[in-house]
């Protein structure tokens, strides 16, 4: 199957890493996955909100986490992420629910206590104006100081996705373009 290189337009990959992501999204389209990050992320790549993720929704979302990408594309991103309910605004709820998604991602448990303390604290340091929700600038000024919170917006493989995946790697008949 042809590849459609109408991607390649302000995207941060190659014929042949387009290629490889090609076939990627091939494996994994038809993976079915309960899980509430998972659905999230899904509306997010769903731009068009067609209840499907085409490959070109899959290679444009995945871009924000190439680590080339801009970092205020990955602060937007990660902000509607967060913003779990679209208000605009990020909660507690929210974050709590985030923490216990990302907490389970990586098999980690933490006490209830625990949990709090850590809401607590986030919303000291990120609700600049107390009412009790994180806006876009506030998100945006926590998140710059404090970095590692878009440690999961980069995908480090993604650099270079055809030396990662060899078995994906396919002799193309379109040549690189140059950046």
């Amino acid at each position: 199957m042809k590849t459609p290189f109408y991607l390649l337009h302000r995207l941060l990959f190659s014929v042949s890493e387009v290629e490889a992501l090609f076939e990627l999204f091939k494996s994994i389209s038809s993976s079915v996955i309960d899980d509430g990050l998972i659905n999230k992320i899904f509306d997010l790549f769903d731009v068009k909100q067609k209840g499907v993720i085409d490959f070109g929704d899959f290679v444009r979302s995945l871009t924000v986490f190439h680590p080339n990408a801009p970092q205020e594309d990955k602060i937007s991103f990660s902000f509607k992420l967060y913003d779990l309910d679209g208000t605009g605004y990020i909660e507690r709820h929210e974050v709590k629910q985030m923490l216990i998604a990302l907490l389970c991602e990586s098999e980690m448990k933490l006490a209830d206590e625990t949990i709090e303390i850590i809401l607590d604290k986030t919303f000291v340091e990120a609700d600049i104006n107390q009412d009790g929700k994180i806006d876009k600038s506030e998100w945006h000024n926590f998140v710059t100081r404090n970095p590692s919170l878009l440690k999961i917006m980069t995908l480090p493989y993604l650099r270079d996705i055809t030396t990662t995946f060899p078995s994906f790697v396919f002799n193309s008949e379109v040549d690189e373009i140059a950046t």
